[in-house]
């Protein structure tokens, strides 16, 4: 009788292992690229460059970094750029500027509506999320605190597929207009790296309707800054 020589897995073990394998890898790929699909096809037409988005009444500037001393982060600087070139154009009514306005985040809306105000943005229209901790917190509240059913998005332009995607899921009909003056900037690639865990926990987020961080009454800001 032939006997299997030592040291070699049985051949059935090695079939299972490999197919083991292929099946992690299929669920990772089908897991990581089935969101990131979902937020390709959602902003599909719906992402557009200043001069040729629709007008809105609201443009929604996503925050990001600012530093200690109160001044934006480039990549917060960019996206306040945006925003001011859409408000001086009368692509947006109102700017609304959401991030995290807490001081270990050094105030960052306050910062945001600082920079838009030195550049010629009446104070009165402009309007403080200053509890939008992420882009699934911004665009609930957006919804829910704000009253807002219809807007312009504002970030750079990797982010742009998720979060008007996530506006869109929660009621929002959002399109977006990115910034890509940064892109040469060494956390560019590490923005676009984010991404894809980012949209699986786009993903949960949605799937599990979860509040938001901070929970308020409805507002009337944004209207108000509308009337004015």
């Amino acid at each position: 009788m032939t006997k299997p020589s030592r040291g070699r897995p049985p051949l059935r073990g090695v079939r299972v292992a490999l197919r083991v394998v292929s099946a992690g890898v299929l669920a990772l790929a089908l897991g990581v690229g089935g969101p990131a699909a979902w937020a390709a096809a959602s902003s599909s037409g719906r992402l557009h460059g200043v001069a040729d988005v629709p007008a809105h009444d609201v443009a929604v500037i996503l925050g990001a970094e600012v530093y200690a001393d109160g001044t934006p982060a480039p990549f917060t600087a960019a996206r306040l750029g945006v925003g001011l070139a859409l408000y001086r154009a009368g692509k947006a009514k109102v700017l609304l500027v959401s991030g995290n306005n807490s001081d270990a985040h050094h105030r960052e809306t306050a910062a945001m509506r600082r920079y838009l105000q030195d550049r010629g943005v009446p104070a009165a229209r402009i309007v403080e999320d200053t509890a939008g901790n992420d882009t699934y917190d911004t665009c609930i509240r957006v919804r829910d605190t704000f009253g807002v059913t219809s807007a312009i998005l504002v970030s750079q332009t990797y982010h742009l597929p998720r979060a008007v995607t996530t506006c869109r899921a929660l009621g929002v009909d959002a399109v977006g207009v990115g910034d890509d003056s940064v892109a040469d900037l060494g956390f560019w690639p590490v923005g676009v790296a984010r991404e894809f865990p980012a949209r699986v926990k786009m993903v949960l987020d949605l799937a599990s309707r979860r509040p938001p961080e901070v929970t308020e009454a409805p507002s009337d800001a944004v209207r108000a800054a509308l009337g004015t």
